[in-house]
């Protein structure tokens, strides 16, 4: 069966941090870095509280940075919770949090609607999950997965899928649909991976929260871990799962399907693909850091991938809350990027140039 794979604002920036799958640096360098991190910012960071709401699919990462930052730098306290994309960039523009981690980058309406607000990238790869009795490999591509979640597909034999998988069996089983019941930047990807894909998908069905087709039997869950437990008690199920939450699908029972990229060939979120995905798309990213990773061209690259972004107040009530937030999220995008903290997430290090973008970002906030 299948897997389970706004608001009032002031100025804002929106830092990209993390990149998904292989992480960077070796690990000599990793603890050089950090062992230098604790050196800097124990002898010199004024006592900060730092908060972040927002990416279920990030919240492994935060929680394994909060960490590790205590130990670091003892005076700046860092809290996390797993709420939703949209929820965290609510409570960064308003001032309810430090930061907000969402998997969406903000548009030109968000950026008109919000001036002042700053994209900073990092990766991120969305897994489509499946539990399906007796299918250890299965294809499908943006067409067949909008008509699924469309309800014009219900069962696994359906011949659209049959076509997809030449020599395997596939069972008459029905298929249960997963979403999010949140607003959440994991359903921005999918959708838009399903816009781009089938140009019958309706343009307007693409964002972090969206009207979902009325499918009898179809389960909407909260939050990845939602989606996880959700999907491994629904034989027949469906689903878009983060990354992050490999470990989790894997241990519920949950296949992993291969995916249609651009070029038409089908791919699994490996760090190999990642990296081929991201390979490019990296050279256009803007200095906003805005841009869709979505169905790669590239023959060898996953195309349900995308930045993840910390969303931050580009202006904070106070120079030492500035200054403590700069100097973590730099520690996030260097010894925070190693593979000490991205591997066990399956994140990818961000490419070096736009490691750049995201420090002139993070280089912007003041207090």
């Amino acid at each position: 069966m299948a897997k389970r794979i706004r608001l009032v604002c002031t100025a804002a920036a929106l830092v990209p941090l993390t990149v998904l799958a292989a992480a960077c640096g070796s690990s000599g360098s990793s603890s050089s870095s950090s062992s230098s991190a604790k050196a800097t910012a124990s002898s010199s960071a004024a006592a900060a509280s730092l908060t972040e709401t927002g990416s279920t699919l990030m919240f492994p990462l935060f929680g394994a940075w909060q960490t590790a930052y205590k130990t670091a730098v003892p005076n700046v306290s860092l809290t996390t919770a797993g709420t939703g994309s949209g929820t965290g960039i609510a409570d960064a523009s308003t001032g309810t949090a430090t930061m907000g981690a969402s998997d969406a980058y903000l548009s030109s309406a968000n950026m008109a609607q919000y001036p002042g607000l700053e994209n900073i990238p990092t990766t991120v790869a969305l897994m489509v999950n499946y539990d399906v009795n007796g299918v250890k490999k299965l294809n499908l591509d943006g067409t067949v997965l909008a008509q699924i979640y469309t309800g014009k597909i219900t069962t696994w034999n359906n011949a659209a899928i049959a076509a997809l998988n030449p020599g395997v069996t596939l069972p008459s089983e029905k298929i249960v649909t997963l979403h999010r019941a949140d607003s959440s930047g994991s359903t921005f990807l999918f959708t838009s991976y399903l816009a781009a894909q089938d140009k019958s998908w309706n343009p307007a069905d693409v964002g972090t929260t969206i009207t979902w087709p009325s499918v009898p039997g179809s389960l909407a869950e909260t939050g990845s871990g939602g989606m996880v437990t959700g999907c491994g008690a629904t034989k027949g199920c469906i689903a878009y799962i983060g990354i992050s939450y490999l470990s989790k699908t894997s241990a519920a029972g949950l296949g992993e399907a291969a995916v249609a990229n651009g070029a038409g060939k089908f791919t699994q979120p490996t760090s190999s693909a990642i990296d081929a995905a991201l390979s490019s798309f990296a050279p256009k990213t803007p200095a906003s850091g805005s841009q869709s990773l979505i169905n790669t061209s590239a023959a060898a690259g996953y195309p349900i991938i995308n930045y993840e972004y910390v969303i931050v107040k580009k202006t904070q009530p106070s120079a030492t809350t500035a200054s403590a937030l700069k100097a973590f999220l730099d520690w996030a995008l260097t010894t925070g990027s190693t593979s000490t903290y991205l591997g066990p997430v399956n994140f990818q290090p961000l490419p070096a140039s736009v490691v750049t973008t995201a420090k002139t970002l993070v280089s912007s906030i003041s207090g």
